[in-house]
């Protein structure tokens, strides 16, 4: 297995560096890697408000410019979503690393892909980054340890509704929301909010983790921490008034919609549970942002990659035992855990 040897003195770029996630990516890198992080995204204005530059992931031709400009770029973070793995091929080619906060199981199937690409340039990828997956993945790993190897792990997440969040995000959600229904609601505690109705959703944490820890059965469930949104949303779902969102004209109103649609707080919680036999383990962690939550792991795996010596290829954060303390780093950020 080929290592990366850590004290990279380049450059990060972080595409989408303005966005709800991004702008959390560019404010804590700046502070770890003064000069060294350039934040990027579509809107020139406001990338070069920030001294940064414009990158479209639509345009790959682009990014190769603005890469070959740069000249020492060491890492791209990754904060919007692609249309497919171009921009991951063109920066591992180049033994650039990557850390990808995207959330679409398909797309993150496609990096994993790359995997002897950039085992062979020694690049690194990291996917599942970020709350739901990424903090989710991180737990499964611990309760599935904890077992001896669970037969099922049953992952919870709970989100503020309040939060507003960046339009790649409630895209995202919008598309979940179309899809089939695939498990029972369960009803379950989760700290600082109590006992809640969590719904199953297509989260890709569910779908990485049966391959990443060999878990048979791995199941993710959603609710908001407004009680009556929540109800509502998954009422429209079952009633099958949800799946038009699947085509592109409904996605985009859909999204328009819920865009707007602040009932809650901003605080979100996770929880793993993982099941063996008798035995049965369980961890949450809980926090305030689920933006900055995710913009903050993302910003540490950054900094793992560029400090400390990890495996190249594509990995999905739990397989990393560098980032295995992650949660116990972002005790100092106001996300704590609950055992």
């Amino acid at each position: 297995m080929t290592t990366v040897r850590s004290g990279s003195a380049g450059r990060v770029l972080v595409v989408g560096g303005y966005g709800a996630v991004g702008a959390t990516v560019t404010s804590t890198l700046s502070g770890w890697f003064p000069g060294r992080v350039v934040p990027s995204g579509r809107d020139e204005v406001k990338a070069r408000r920030l001294g940064g530059v414009r990158v479209d992931v639509g345009d790959l031709a682009g990014l190769r410019q603005v890469l070959d400009e740069l000249g020492d770029v060491s890492a791209v973070v990754l904060c919007v979503e692609p249309d497919d793995a171009g921009v991951a091929r063109i920066c591992l080619e180049r033994g650039i690393h990557l850390v990808d906060v995207g959330a679409t199981h398909r797309l993150l199937e496609e990096v994993t892909d790359l995997h002897g690409l950039a085992a062979a340039a020694g690049a690194t990828a990291v996917l599942s980054v970020g709350v739901a997956p990424g903090l989710t993945n991180l737990l499964a790993r611990r309760v599935n340890d904890a077992v001896g190897g669970a037969e099922r792990i049953d992952l919870t997440v709970l989100l503020g509704a309040g939060e507003r969040h960046g339009t790649d995000a409630v895209r995202w959600t919008v598309a979940g929301l179309s899809t089939p229904v695939t498990a029972r609601p369960q009803r379950l505690s989760l700290p600082g909010f109590g006992v809640r109705t969590a719904h199953s959703f297509p989260f890709s944490d569910q779908h990485t983790l049966r391959r990443t820890l060999g878990v048979p059965e791995v199941t993710t469930r959603l609710c908001l921490d407004s009680r009556p949104l929540t109800a509502a949303l998954f009422a429209l779902r079952r009633a099958g008034l949800l799946r038009g969102a699947r085509g592109a004209h409904q996605q985009q109103l859909l999204t328009s919609v819920f865009s707007r649609v602040h009932l809650g707080g901003d605080r979100f919680a996770v929880r793993a549970d993982a099941y063996r036999g008798n035995r049965h383990a369980t961890l949450a962690l809980t926090g305030q942002g689920q933006s900055r939550a995710t913009g903050l792991v993302a910003a540490h795996v950054v900094r793992a990659l560029l400090t400390q010596g990890v495996p190249a290829g594509v990995h999905h954060v739990e397989q990393l035992t560098t980032l295995a303390d992650l949660p116990e780093q972002l005790a100092t950020h106001g996300i704590t855990a609950v055992g």
